[in-house]
């Protein structure tokens, strides 16, 4: 008997779903640990800067919402979160409590909130587009900003945390939204053929 394809619009719809409940949660599990996975490796390219260093986590942190949808995207955020916790070297900065108390912390906590949001908006189809994509990403990106410029304000006041936690971050965040925007509807275009 063949394994059906959820009707899922976001790009994870495309795997096959075991029809299994225990298979279901192995895959679900295996989804997940490889999210956080490919995030925990994206935070180890970084580019120094002051109080919170660029690094490609939030392309993969907005890749992976979009692919996953909003319930498992959340899913391996909040794994991955709680993974830095217990000290597994995940985040740009290690890992640990310390992390996820200090000028960092709204950012990584921003990226649960976008990583739904993402996946909600994936959810409702807005990966097979390009201007759609770049729209959702774009709002992805805003969320993890408002979160982590509010908790690192509380370091540096509001024009600090937005001198330092968005401004130089804007150039950087506009291209991995393109990257993101071109690559599910590709992804998309290659499955469909």
């Amino acid at each position: 008997m063949p394994i059906p394809y959820s009707r899922s619009p976001a790009l994870i719809g495309a795997l096959p779903t075991p029809q299994d409940q225990r298979l279901r949660l192995l895959r679900s599990a295996l989804l997940v640990l490889a999210g956080t996975m490919f995030i925990a490796l994206s935070a180890r390219i970084q580019v120094p800067m002051w109080p919170v260093p660029m690094t490609m986590q939030t392309f993969a942190v907005l890749l992976v919402g979009m692919a996953f949808g909003a319930r498992l995207a959340g899913a391996t955020l909040l794994v991955y979160l709680a993974q830095g916790a217990m000290g597994l070297p995940v985040f740009a900065g290690g890992g640990g409590v310390l992390v996820l108390s200090g000028p960092t912390a709204g950012y990584l906590v921003g990226f649960l909130g976008a990583a739904v949001l993402v996946g909600w908006l994936a959810d409702r189809g807005w990966t097979a587009g390009y201007v759609r994509s770049f729209c959702a990403a774009c709002l992805g990106g805003a969320l993890i900003h408002a979160v982590g410029v509010a908790w690192l304000s509380a370091f540096i006041g509001v024009s600090g945390a937005l001198a330092a936690g968005v401004a130089p971050f804007l150039a950087g965040d506009l291209l991995k939204s393109v990257l993101v925007a071109l690559l599910l509807p590709n992804a998309w275009a290659l499955l469909n053929k």
